[in-house]
Parts: structure tokens; sequence; C-alpha cells
């Protein structure tokens, strides 16, 4: 049992699972922007913006699953011996950004239900809310969180580390003014699970000095 658990908590487990969650966000991501391209002003869906919507609610479960992995197994290689702050905070963020993912998503899958003669809904306007400003200023703090363990325990290279607090105040201020921002923390999460899987690896403790 002891070996199972320590083979889903590898580094290598972390990067495939990241691999995994950024590239389902990132397609979600794009279909729901191609199909609600803004948001609470779309007026109607035609019968492709729809099956774009539908796609996009069947990867998100998917995407959230691998994402939880993904911080679980973080959390076990790199976040073990950092403070409790930080490491609250971090895993917090994560586990709030994960139920407005899937609040986003319930709402909008209501707009799948819709007469294509109403006008923008209280489930678009929602979903476009919760993605947009909710979940993406939750993903903001897990960056920024992950970066400040990375840069302290010395396990991330610094382009990374500065790449991910450059990434996390992109998402915390500029939000829903600047279009098609929520795919920075798919291509983030991307280039840390990629550093994961090919770069360095947390460095393991230093042998015991001979007696």
């Amino acid at each position: 049992m002891e070996r199972k658990h320590d083979s889903l908590a590898t580094p290598r487990a972390a990067g495939m699972a990241g691999v995994v969650f950024a590239i389902l966000m990132a397609a979600a991501i794009v279909l729901v922007r191609i199909a609600l391209p803004g948001g609470e002003d779309d007026a109607t869906l035609d019968a492709g913006q729809r099956s774009g919507v539908r796609t996009a609610l069947e990867l998100v479960p998917f995407a959230g699953i691998a994402f939880l992995w993904f911080m679980g197994a973080l959390r076990e290689q790199a976040a073990r011996a950092e403070d409790r702050f930080v490491a609250t905070v971090f895993l917090g963020s994560g586990l709030v950004f994960v139920a407005t993912l899937f609040g986003a998503a319930a709402a909008a899958g209501t707009v799948l239900g819709e007469s294509q003669q109403q006008g923008p809904s209280f489930g678009s306007r929602f979903a476009y809310a919760l993605l947009t400003t909710y979940a993406m200023r939750m993903a903001a703090v897990f960056i920024i969180a992950t970066s400040t363990i990375g840069r302290r325990r010395g396990i991330l290279p610094r382009p990374l580390v500065v790449i991910g607090y450059l990434a996390g105040l992109t998402l915390l201020v500029a939000g829903t003014g600047l279009p098609w921002s929520e795919l920075v923390f798919p291509a983030w999460a991307l280039l840390l699970s990629l550093n994961i899987l090919w770069g360095r690896r947390p460095s393991a403790a230093p042998p015991a000095a001979p007696a």
C-alpha cells in the first residue's frame, strides 16, 4: 500500500497530471470562449456554439480531477517542509479554484436548455463571472503560492518562478479586462509540469555526516 501511495505522489505523477489538466482546461476555455465570446453580451447560441459548450462541459470534470491529482502530488513533493501559512494558501486556493470551476460549468450548462429566442440569461452571466473573475483569481493565488514554495525550497528554476509571479499578477489584476487571459493558468501549469517531467527534481536530503 505504501509503495502504491509513493507512486501516486512522485514528481512524474505530478507532471503527467499537470499536463492532462493543462490540455483539458485549455480546450474547455477555448470552446467556451468561442461559443460565448462576450460572456454576458451574447444573445443567442446557434447549434455549433451549443455543441462547443456541451463539449467543454464534458471536459471540465476531468480537468478538475486532473488538477486535484496535480495539486496533491505537488503538495506531497514540495510543501511538506513549507511553513503552514503558505501551505494553507496553496491548498485552499486550489480547492476553491476547483469548486468555482465546477460551479461555472454547472451554470453554463443551463445555457444549453434555454430557447434560442431568449436574450442574455442569468446562467450565462453567472458562469462568465465565476470563470473569469472568481476562478481565475483563485488560480492566481495558487500560482503565486506555488512559485513562493518553489523559490524558498529551490526546487524551481528562477525563470519559472518569475514567470509564475507574472502569470499570477496578470490573472489577479487584469482579470476580465484582458481577453483570453484565462489561458494563462493552463499555460503556466503546462510549463511547470514539463519542468517537473524533464527538468529539475526536488533534491533529496543530504546524507548524514559520518560519525
